[in-house]
This record gives structure tokens, sequence and C-alpha cells, in this order.
């Protein structure tokens, strides 16, 4: 990418250092936008401000879809999403970096040029088909994903669908969860939430799996299932809350609890609300929290 001057000389000096040294918690969403508003980039912002963080974005393409699928997408031109990232980073300086559709190979390489500049932890969605079986990412990206986006990231989220694609390995079993999730951590992950949403039953389970001295640690998060449509973008909202609470200093599994929570809430709240003719949204402000307030002592 050609890297753009930043026109930010002076910027900060116009705040009084007092209000300089108190700061929110930022996280930058880096997605594709829902033009419906449940998932994708909107449903980001919507969580993050529930839950009480300040979220800037890094639209990365831009979709007509409602609650019954995609109808058309457009990818932005990398060299704008490059210099969305970075205008977003060197100003705002965001504690997390979500990722979630990606769109193409050419988008995947921007975003990962953009953010190999900094040390920032990074929650990897990796966002392929939409729930009505629209692909949101070309098929020869994947590689580039894992390639480029794994090994800087501390969690990926896929659904067992996307697992699928990013390993070709079968995922029926515990046993074979585990082989795709040691596949993966070969490549350079170094965490994995495993989402059980498409699997049947009562329960939902997801299953987290994480790289330690001691080899692989799995912990499982296990919620009832919940009888309703409104399920539509519960994917990117996990993802976001996840990186939410990792900005408010939660640790990993403390964050993927929290979330799994919220995330349960959120249905919970609107399952028995019509929104759209298909699969509605969930109920991301079913009890918002206020915007937390850090004094920040790296000044």
């Amino acid at each position: 990418m050609k890297q753009k001057v930043n026109n930010t000389e002076g910027c900060l000096n116009t705040y009084p250092s007092h209000l300089r040294r108190r700061r929110y918690p930022v996280v930058l969403s880096i997605a594709g936008s829902d033009s419906s508003g449940g998932a994708g980039i909107q449903a980001d912002i919507k969580t993050l401000s529930a839950l009480g963080v300040y979220g800037a974005t890094a639209i990365t393409a831009i979709t007509a879809q409602n609650t019954c699928g995609v109808h058309t997408q457009m990818a932005v031109p990398a060299q704008m999403v490059y210099d969305q990232i970075i205008a977003v980073v060197e100003d705002v300086s965001p504690s997390v970096v979500k990722i979630g559709m990606l769109a193409n190979v050419d988008v995947v390489c921007a975003v990962a040029e953009a953010l190999m500049r900094y040390s920032i932890p990074v929650i990897l969605d990796p966002v392929m088909v939409s729930s009505s079986g629209h692909r949101l990412l070309a098929i020869e990206a994947q590689e580039a994903v894992i390639k480029h986006l794994l090994p800087m990231s501390m969690l990926i989220t896929p659904n067992i669908p996307e697992m699928a694609a990013l390993t070709s390995m079968p995922l029926s079993s515990d046993t074979e969860k585990m082989a795709a999730a040691s596949h993966l951590m070969a490549r350079g992950a170094r965490a994995i939430l495993l989402k059980g949403g498409h699997e049947e039953g009562a329960t939902k389970s997801d299953i987290l799996y994480r790289h330690t001295a001691e080899g692989i640690v799995t912990t499982t998060f296990t919620s009832p299932t919940i009888a309703t449509r409104n399920v539509h973008g519960t994917g990117c909202t996990l993802s976001s809350a996840i990186a939410a609470f990792v900005a408010r200093g939660y640790g990993l599994v403390e964050a993927v609890d929290a979330a799994k929570r919220y995330v349960y809430e959120a249905i919970e709240a609107g399952a028995d609300v019509a929104i759209g003719g298909g699969f509605g949204p969930v109920n991301h402000l079913f009890g918002p929290q206020p915007m937390q307030i850090y004094e920040d002592r790296t000044l």
C-alpha cells in the first residue's frame, strides 16, 4: 500500500493535558456494512456502545442486504481500507482490533499490511458466508487470511462451516474438532473459539482452544437454545463483545464468558420481536452500560 501523509500535526496538542489523561476504551472494527443494521459494522457499533466502549471503524465492503439475505456487495478499494485503519490508529489509538468481513485478497493484504505496523490485540471473525448462504469472502482469499492474519490474532472465532472451510477437515466429534484446532494452531493460531450455533439440540456449546506451554487447553461455554429466528449478526456481535471486554481489561477466558452472556441475553431480549420477514437481529441495546472512562497512565 502507498502510505498517505497524515495531516494531523499538532492535533493532540489542542487538548489541555488534564483532559488527555482520561480516555475511553477503544475498539477498531474492520468489517463490512450491513444495510439492514443487524450485522457487520452496524452490529459492531451497537455492541461496543452497549458495553461502554468507544467504537471506531474501517469499512471493507458495502452490502445491499436485509433479513432475508444479501442481494449484492461491493468491496471498498484496498487503499481506502488501509488508509482508514492508519487514520484511526494514529489518532484514536484503539486498544483492540476486531476484524470481520474482508471481501477479497486485496483487502486481506491491505488489512495485514496496516496492522503489522502496530502491536494491537486482534480478534478475527473469519466471515465467509452469510446466514442466507451468500459468499462474503472470495475463496482465493481464505488462504491469505490464514497466512497473513491468523498469526497476528490473539483469537479467531469461526463457526462450524467456517472452521471446516479453513481446515478442510470433518468436525462431527470432539476428537475431530480438536484435530482441526490443532491444525490451525500449527499454522499460527494462538486461540480459537469454535462456535456451535449451527449444531442442533437443546443446548449450544462453544469451545475455546488455547495454545499453552502445557499443550492445548479447552474451555466449553454452554447455554440453552433459544427458540427464535432472530439470530442475524450473532457472530459479528459475539466477536465485537469479546473485543469490548478485552479492551476493558478482561482476560481472554473471562472476556469470552462475559461476551457469551451478553449475546445470550441480547437474543433472549429480542426473541419475539419482528423486524423484517427473515432472520431478524438480536436486541443489542437491551441493557446499555455507560461509557467506561479510564485514567491513561501512558501519558
